[in-house]
């Protein structure tokens, strides 16, 4: 636990015992009166915490000091992977800092992945969130579930930013090809299928959407860690890191 994070409610409540993160400060950090320990408000200050006493509760005093490492214009879409595939995908893209995950099923997609409690806003949220931690960071990536790459699709109608759609069949130029051929455009939106790949179908319709194809070389990579390594390949070209 990089940082500890509290709601802006939390901050005027003692922290108590029994929740992980008091847990974590007492038994990990081992963390006495007059100590202090790393934390933020999500979506907001990160700072310094300086213990009070503990009690009943840890009880703490909150300095902000920085803004919390603010996410980078970069939005993912990503069709439904398997959910073991999908706890580690969300958290790893959280922690390198997209600002937008959009969750979408796909005509290859298998349908069943969707049903499953993982993609539940709660249980993904939780996993968004471990990535925040463990980026030091305040601010969680926002996500959305659609039933459908059309319907994915026109929550980006309108917006101005690079958009490729990662594809290992007959791509038209490497990632890094396109990023370097458009500096102009700092925002960014990243597709990747589902662990068929698109149909030509969905090929075109993202073609109408102006994404430009791109591939990541001959290897056929899982949703997790195209969508990873992706992620990593704009931030990178983008000066992020």
């Amino acid at each position: 636990m990089n940082i500890c994070l509290f709601s802006e409610n939390e901050m005027n409540s003692p922290l108590a015992l029994k929740d992980a993160r008091a847990e974590h400060i007492i038994k990990i950090l081992h963390k006495k009166k007059g100590d202090t320990f790393t934390a933020g408000i999500i979506g907001g200050m990160a700072g310094t915490a300086a213990i009070t006493d503990i009690s009943d509760g840890i009880y703490f005093d909150f300095t902000p000091e920085s803004e919390g490492k603010l996410l980078h214009p970069l939005r993912m879409i990503i069709g439904f992977p398997r959910p073991i595939q999908l706890k580690r995908l969300l958290r790893d893209i959280a922690a390198i800092g997209v600002s937008e995950v959009h969750l979408t099923g796909t005509e290859l997609g298998e349908k069943s992945y969707m049903q499953s409690a993982l993609v539940e806003k709660g249980a993904a949220y939780s996993m968004l969130l471990d990535g925040t931690v463990q980026a030091g960071s305040t601010h969680v990536p926002a996500l959305f579930l659609h039933k459908t790459l059309p319907e994915c699709l026109e929550f980006f109608a309108g917006s101005e930013e690079l958009r490729i759609a990662l594809d290992n069949k007959n791509p038209d130029a490497t990632l890094t090809e396109v990023l370097r051929s458009h500096p102009e455009k700092e925002r960014t939106a990243a597709a990747v299928g589902s662990e068929r790949g698109w149909t030509d179908r969905e090929r075109a319709l993202l073609e109408d959407f102006g994404f430009l194809r791109a591939g990541m070389g001959e290897r056929i990579m899982r949703t997790e860690t195209a969508a990873t390594a992706a992620s990593a390949v704009i931030c990178a070209e983008k000066g992020w890191f």
